[in-house]
């Protein structure tokens, strides 16, 4: 199963991959926003997008808001530095908002096996 992990940070986007394919998924890779809807435009398969929160031009945020209007309602997996805030978990359109941490691993593996049962 193919998964958009979208981040502007190289080496964030390679261990979030990395994360994914051991878990058997298959990362699509995106370094900003624009090359995310390009990716999703190139991969019709892909069933749940991992982005970061920070990118220049469009953040992560303003990523699933674009995607909601152009009728993308994939599941979508914020990751952010900082510590999620309950405005930004409650944003419209976000399957979840998760904290990039040591246990990042963990924490999405399991929410992204829950997003992708429901």
């Amino acid at each position: 199963m193919r998964i958009l992990v979208v981040d502007d940070d190289t080496l964030s986007a390679e261990m979030t991959a990395a994360i994914l394919a051991g878990q058997q998924y298959i990362p699509v890779m995106a370094h900003d926003a624009m090359e995310a809807i390009t990716q999703l435009e190139a991969h019709p398969d892909i069933a749940l997008i991992v982005s970061d929160l920070y990118m220049p031009l469009i953040d992560g945020i303003e990523l699933c808001a674009t995607l909601r209007e152009q009728g993308v309602m994939l599941p979508f997996v914020l990751l952010t530095g900082d510590t999620p805030t309950a405005a930004l978990t409650a944003t419209p359109g976000l399957t979840a908002c998760l904290q990039k941490e040591a246990d990042l691993a963990h924490t999405l593996v399991r929410t992204v096996d829950r997003a992708l049962r429901e």
